[in-house]
């Protein structure tokens, strides 16, 4: 099945494509003014009579149309003008003038843009988050950004650093490729760390689309693809600020400052500063709730605009990151550190990158672009008695071309890529070092039939120095109905190396032993890289009652792995053993979500979220631990005409499976199955002069948390202790008050 997926985007490729030498019908298109001077049309549609077979005029005014056997009439339209409708002639070159429409006077179009939008337009389901619904939460960096939506799960890692990590269609976070502006981002020893790197403030949009994603940003994605756009120089505040503290005692402050040098320039300073310095131990458990943190993370990017051709963006970001945790008395380097047991992890990042396109005026649908990022990653850490120590130097390069055949009904995009990572890690006495380099080489082609039927046909080829060559298709299809129905079906393939120890850190919280099943060989771990395929099937269904419009959806989606890099936590409590994947590995997922504005500035959002997520371990197969079959979700906001808004979310998770841990004294064992529980989430904010807001909000207002989050918190160093079992909240009730400051 899958394979002809493949096929069939070759064949559609191969359909497109019209080698022949044909005739052309070429002319110009302009407006006589009063005095009868012509003025070029840009952008006007020249297409035959009785097709959709057609072009575009370019910036002069001038078209050039293929002659199809079929056709002997063709029309010129343009917004605000009459149509003219020409008979095919023996003539090489016609102008024509198009006349204004009848002056119908001033009409305003007023549409109310949603938080949470979805195209009905674009062949794959993608959701995008703009600011307002960033601004529905605390929202203080990327790992919680996703509090009030349905299809991303957010979770903690552990009970000691306090990470949280996403999940989308019951897969870790990792599955999921995550970019910024689509480039590389949160990936490697930043896998799970990393969404903590980009503060929301810095945040202006999500893009968000589960499944199989474009060929164009590599082969990595399986479980989807996230895409965060920061905030624009040419566009944004000339300053914004964002003041956060909350009951923990965690202070943020945020500063965006950019400016515009006349025509081409323009730049941004984005800061971050937080700190979190109190000891909390509500569960007298001896052991900190939430992690001492101080952070600092600053970019600076530049953008340039050429009056003509040329587009280029620079920026460079720096991450400084300080973490300690464990036993509340721990302090690193006092004398007591060496008996009390702690988490202390310092991370310095430095990131640059830069993009150039080049744009042609005269042929708008072909442009040329160059992507380039290189990072460093330093982590040092220490958990009790393991030390984790790890570097990565990447780099990134995406050569892109953009193009049409023949109309614009017919788009394509293809280019060359090549992604470097130098690993070192130590985990203890033992090394894992690795050098992985993957040039690669991807076309994409879009066929659009008006806007009933499009098709986004994808296949790339990479050659990996220790995996070897592999191909990636990938295939979208979408179908409307109406205007108002619309259905969607993706397919294709993903394959990326497994950073086990990153993006499993938080077992180090515990007395495990890391036990990894290599095969001897100089892959990464000794382990195979990771591959999966994954089919999607979304339907849309925009509605009316009441004059007032809303959304229903069903969404379903199937992974299946190939070879899974499984992490067993079964075979004993006090082990965690790491091998490939030898049975069967699934995720099933079904979401079903209506959004809809129940009176005037009130919205309402409901989703429910089913999983059946297995995989094989030693030979049994059983279900995905820490992960809810079922969730149900509800999100309400109001707002008010003089600029008060409110905003409720409550979230009810269903039960999750406990790893096993039957063998161990009965006073740390743990049930099977834990409790489902409710998580209500409020905020209540005001605006003034459209340049200060004020917001108040709590977090799980029913102040819900796991019992005894931590086994054998009074004795750390003995073999029962694990801190990496978290189902649920840990802290409980937390209020949290900001504001925010902006000059545009």
């Amino acid at each position: 099945m899958i394979n002809k997926i493949g096929w069939i985007a070759i064949l559609l490729l191969l359909l497109s494509i019209d080698v022949n030498a044909q005739d052309f019908v070429e002319g110009k298109v302009y407006e006589k003014g009063e005095d009868g001077t012509p003025t070029p049309l840009v952008g006007a549609n020249v297409y035959w009579s009785g097709t959709n077979f057609g072009v575009a005029t370019d910036a002069e005014g001038n078209f050039k149309l293929m002659k199809i056997e079929e056709a002997d009439a063709f029309i010129v339209s343009y917004i605000g003008y009459q149509n003219d409708t020409t008979a095919l002639g023996a003539w090489d070159y016609i102008e024509i003038p198009l006349r204004p429409a009848v002056d119908l006077g001033e009409v305003e179009v007023v549409h109310r843009r949603r938080a949470t939008e979805i195209s009905f337009l674009d062949p794959a389901k993608v959701e995008r988050i703009g600011e307002k619904e960033l601004l529905k939460a605390a929202c203080c960096n990327l790992s919680e950004s996703f509090e009030t939506s349905p299809s991303v799960d957010v979770s903690f890692t552990d009970a000691v650093t306090g990470t949280r990590q996403i999940q989308m269609l019951g897969l870790a976070g990792p599955y999921t490729q995550i970019t910024r502006e689509s480039m590389p981002d949160v990936r490697g020893l930043a896998a799970i760390y990393g969404l903590t790197y980009t503060p929301g403030p810095w945040i202006e949009g999500i893009q968000l689309n589960k499944g199989t994603g474009t060929v164009t940003n590599g082969p990595e994605s399986i479980a989807g693809q996230i895409n965060v756009e920061l905030r624009k120089p040419e566009d944004a505040d000339r300053l914004y600020l964002n003041l956060f503290t909350n009951l923990g005692g965690r202070v943020e402050a945020n500063a965006n400052i950019a400016h515009r040098f006349k025509e081409k320039w323009s730049t941004a300073l984005l800061l971050h500063g937080k700190n979190n310095a109190l000891r909390w131990d509500k569960n007298e458990d001896g052991f900190l709730d939430m992690p001492l943190n101080t952070s600092l993370i600053a970019v600076n990017r530049w953008k340039y605009v050429s009056p003509k051709r040329m587009r280029m963006q620079l920026g460079v970001k720096g991450t400084h990151i300080n973490t300690i945790g464990g036993q509340k008395e721990f302090r690193p380097g006092d004398a007591l550190a060496q008996t009390l047991w702690g988490m202390d992890m310092k991370v310095q990042r430095l990131e640059g990158w830069g993009k150039l396109g080049f744009v042609f005026e005269e042929e708008p649908w072909k442009t040329v672009g160059l992507q380039v990022s290189a990072t460093h990653h330093n982590q040092d850490s220490r958990f009790g008695e393991k030390d984790y120590n790890a570097n990565q130097n990447s780099f990134y390069a995406n050569l892109l071309y953009k193009s049409i055949f023949n109309n614009t009904n017919h788009k394509f995009i293809t280019g060359a890529s090549f992604q470097y990572d130098n690993y070192k890690e130590q985990l203890v006495s033992n090394n894992f070092d690795r050098v992985e380099t993957m040039p690669g080489a991807y076309f994409e082609y879009t066929y659009s039939l008006e806007d009933k039927f499009n098709v986004v046909a994808g296949i790339r080829g990479d050659y990996h120095n220790i995996f070897g060559a592999f191909a990636t298709p990938r295939l979208h299809l979408r179908y409307a109905f109406s205007d108002n129905i619309v259905l969607r079906a993706s397919g294709g393939r993903g394959q990326r190396t497994a950073n086990i120890i990153a993006e499993n850190s938080g077992l180090l919280a515990s007395a495990r032993q890391w036990q990894i099943q290599s095969d001897g060989s100089h892959k990464p771990y000794g382990l195979e890289a990771e591959v999966a395929w994954n089919y999607g099937l979304n339907y849309s269904h925009c509605f009316r009652i009441n004059g007032k419009e809303g959304t229903f959806a069903v969404d379903l989606y199937r992974t299946d792995f190939e070879n899974q890099i499984v992490v067993d936590l079964d075979q004993s409590p006090q082990q965690a053993v790491f091998y490939n994947l030898d049975g069967k590995s699934v995720s099933n997922s079904i979401q079903t979500q209506i959004d809809f504005e129940a009176v005037k500035n009130f919205d309402i959002r409901m989703a429910y979220r089913w999983f059946d997520v297995r995989s094989t371990y030693d030979g049994l197969v059983l279900k995905k631990p820490l992960i809810a079959a079922h969730r149900a979700f509800i999100n309400l906001a109001y707002a008010t005409e003089n600029k008060w808004h409110f905003d409720f979310t409550a979230n009810w998770q269903g039960k999750k499976r406990i790893p096993s841990t039957r063998s161990n004294p009965i006073e740390y064992q743990m049930p099977d199955y834990s409790n489902d529980f409710v998580l209500l989430n409020a905020q209540i904010s005001k605006q003034w002069w459209e340049k200060f807001d004020v917001y108040l909000g709590m977090e799980n207002i029913l102040g819900f948390k796991q019992k005894n989050p931590i086994l054998s918190s009074e004795n750390p160093y003995g073999p029962n202790f694990d801190a990496s079992l978290i189902w649920g909240p840990i802290f409980g009730r937390m209020a949290y008050l900001g504001l925010r400051y902006k000059i545009k």
